[in-house]
């Protein structure tokens, strides 16, 4: 197998050459990051066919959808661990080749519970293929061509929420040789095979210089430190908030800190954590994880203006999913502009895209509550323009510093922190929406709860705009 440990510096400039396949690589591995976000989007949108089809219970169809959104967030730090250790090419391909299987399963799934075993072992499979494509653009590019391939990285997830929200209503209702939601997981089988053959062909192995053993004592309480925050985070609101559930969750920070001090007292004795805390102490990583948590608490919105779409202007879901277009087309439009934006300004990319975001939540609040009347798409157009700016921005404020040997892990650790943030999202201001809704099934019921939820949100934008601002120069390349 070719390894590249090493990519040499350009004589020229200084900094590395980068991989001379890297551009040919790109769309492969951006693949590995579509398929995960374009299955969530899509499964959500195919539920009531499922129901339908399997007869699958209320708690069923939760789980169909945590089940997946669980076990990825859980065990993706240790995928790109793996990454680091055992080569990230292989883990890419041996990813993308479960997770096509996987969609086989789901699509031929004969009951739920056949479902869920399918979108569990879709969850585990994802966490070996998606931190190695952050993990691959960070060894693969030079610095110089860095913002752009993140640029591309984050318009690939704009674009995969715009297909997911229009491909899922398209699937179920158009029955394409004769299937109905089955098809939202066959779709999957051409991608996937496309990846598998080009990442054969395209892809350049690389891993740690020093290869390390994984650390499994680390990936047991890593795996049930995150368990026990996501899974109540996922599954709490739907099942009543019971007293487990809390327990769970109190549990989580005793939980934390036994894995850190087990994690410090083996790196103490000469081992090799899974997680090296020291990364924190790198510049700019910990604020850019924070600024990605509190950013990415932004996907409740997709919940809670799918719900006023549907529940308070009583829109098919194909038709609510059209009416996320406006966002969706300046989300993938801002990304091609963000790696000049991030050579321009640097950190304070970061600080326009939370402001342009902010502007354009704020008019979204006043549309809804009646104050700028007609003027939700123009709202919606500008805040998808500042998420496309800070989502490459604050992947380059996370992992820009990073060693490459820690490429794989510092890769992990966003993703996972995105998903975490996601759920955190659903499950507070989510919990806002709903309790503010209440019982009310007036148009101006749900227009006043998606104001009063997504005016929370504007406010962790603010935290994340003054979170930006700490942010140091960035290393001159």
């Amino acid at each position: 197998m070719n390894i590249d440990r090493r990519i040499q510096p350009n004589p020229g400039t200084g900094e590395t050459a980068g991989d001379p396949r890297r551009w040919l690589a790109l769309p492969v591995l951006l693949t590995g990051a579509f398929l995960p976000i374009l299955d969530f989007n899509v499964v959500n949108l195919a539920l009531p066919a499922i129901r339908q089809s399997l007869g699958a219970s209320s708690s069923e169809l939760q789980f169909i959808i945590s089940a997946y959104a669980a076990t990825y967030a859980v065990f993706l730090i240790t995928g790109g661990r793996l990454g680091d250790w055992l080569g990230r090419k292989r883990m890419f391909t041996f990813g993308v080749a479960g997770f096509t299987l996987a969609s086989v399963l789901c699509g031929f799934a004969w009951s739920p519970g056949v479902l869920i075993a399918g979108r569990i072992l879709q969850g585990l499979t994802a966490t070996a293929m998606a931190p190695q494509v952050l993990a691959s653009i960070r060894v693969l590019f030079p610095p110089s061509e860095q913002g752009k391939a993140l640029g591309l990285y984050g318009a690939t997830f704009g674009l995969a929420n715009i297909v997911g929200q229009i491909l899922g209503g398209v699937l179920v209702s158009s029955h394409p040789l004769g299937f109905t939601w089955q098809a939202i997981f066959l779709i999957n089988i051409p991608i996937g095979l496309t990846a598998f053959i080009g990442s054969l062909i395209f892809l350049k192995d690389s891993r740690a210089e020093h290869a390390q053993k994984l650390d499994l004592g680390g990936v047991l309480l890593l795996s049930a430190t995150l368990g026990l925050l996501v899974y109540p985070l996922v599954e709490g609101r739907d099942s009543g908030w019971p007293w487990w559930i809390t327990a769970m969750l109190m549990a989580f920070p005793v939980m934390l800190i036994a894995f850190i001090l087990f994690e410090r007292r083996l790196m103490k004795r000469g081992g090799f954590p899974l997680v090296d805390l020291s990364l924190f102490r790198e510049s700019g990583f910990a604020i850019g994880v924070a600024m990605a948590l509190v950013f990415y608490m932004l996907s409740a919105f997709y919940l809670m203006f799918s719900i006023y779409l549907q529940g308070g202007l009583t829109l098919t879901p194909l038709e609510a999913g059209l009416r996320t277009l406006p966002f969706g087309i300046g989300y993938f439009t801002a990304s091609f502009l963000s790696a000049e934006i991030m050579r321009r300004l640097g950190p304070r990319a970061l600080t326009l895209g939370f402001v342009i975001q902010i502007l354009g939540f704020g008019a979204v609040v006043l549309a809804v509550s009646g104050v700028l009347a007609g003027y939700i798409e123009i709202g919606l157009v500008i805040a998808g323009v500042g998420f496309g700016i800070v989502m490459p921005s604050v992947i380059k404020a996370v992992i820009g510093g990073i060693d490459q040997r820690h490429a794989g892990l510092a890769s992990g650790i966003v993703i996972s922190t995105f998903q975490i943030g996601a759920a955190l999202g659903v499950a507070i201001i989510g919990g806002i929406f709903f309790s503010v809704l209440g019982a009310g099934q007036e148009f101006s019921s749900y227009s006043h709860a998606l104001a009063v939820a997504l005016g929370c949100n504007v406010g962790l934008l603010v935290i994340g705009a003054g979170l930006s601002l700490w942010l140091p120069n960035p290393r001159s390349s």
